[in-house]
């Protein structure tokens, strides 16, 4: 059983937590722990006396995130109507990333935050599939739409969060209404060009991405 940090020790580990929350969203996962040490105004020795590095920072920091966005996915599949909740997720979701650019990190990036990208991947992926396949069934979305879309789909308009962030934050809103109502189901749609990722695939992908 781990003791119990000293309340000196603890209060460092808090602004260590508190300071790395605020770089990770305003800049990514980019940021050195020595400068997450001198924005809590801690030395860097106690920085990496709380956290070995910063991966064990991100673990640490990412927990309450991961858990924000698996809450929003839980949530949107208690919505009765299916379109509704797949929509209320992308809207949601996206929304919590485009305030936080750390957290767009680490759900893509199967490198830095490892642990917490795997667990994102247990958490939130099961629920996405029943949003999908419900949505899917209930003749709510073009049934060529697929699980594997929707991450891809969420890093498309993360990008346009990054693009435009200083010019007009909400400009993903207008990419994700244009998305939205592509996915409806029409009688002159045509298949799509190219097959969805199977997971596989996408994870390969995932590995090869450089935030």
């Amino acid at each position: 059983m781990t003791a119990p940090l000293r309340a000196d020790a603890e209060r460092n580990r808090q602004r260590l937590l508190a300071a790395a929350k605020e770089l990770f969203a305003t800049r990514g996962l980019d940021v050195t722990l020595d400068e997450i040490a001198r924005h809590a105004g801690v030395g860097t020795g106690t920085a990496y006396r709380r956290f070995p590095n910063k991966d064990a920072l991100i673990d640490a920091l990412m927990v309450d995130r991961i858990g924000e966005v698996a809450a929003i996915a839980e949530t949107c599949l208690e919505e009765a109507d299916a379109w509704r909740g797949l929509t209320g997720f992308f809207e949601r979701a996206l929304a919590l990333q485009a305030a936080d650019r750390g957290l767009k990190e680490v759900l893509f990036s199967s490198g830095r935050g490892r642990e917490r990208s795997a667990e994102a991947r247990r958490r939130i992926g099961p629920v996405v599939t029943r949003l999908v396949r419900r949505a899917v069934e209930a003749g709510a979305v073009r049934s060529d739409f697929a699980t594997t879309d929707v991450p891809l789909i969420n890093f498309m308009l993360t990008t346009i969060v990054d693009l435009s962030r200083d010019l007009e934050p909400d400009l993903y809103k207008r990419y994700l209404a244009i998305v939205l109502d592509g996915l409806k189901p029409r009688p002159d749609l045509e298949p799509l060009p190219v097959e969805a990722l199977d997971f596989p695939a996408f994870q390969q992908a995932q590995t090869q991405w450089k935030p």
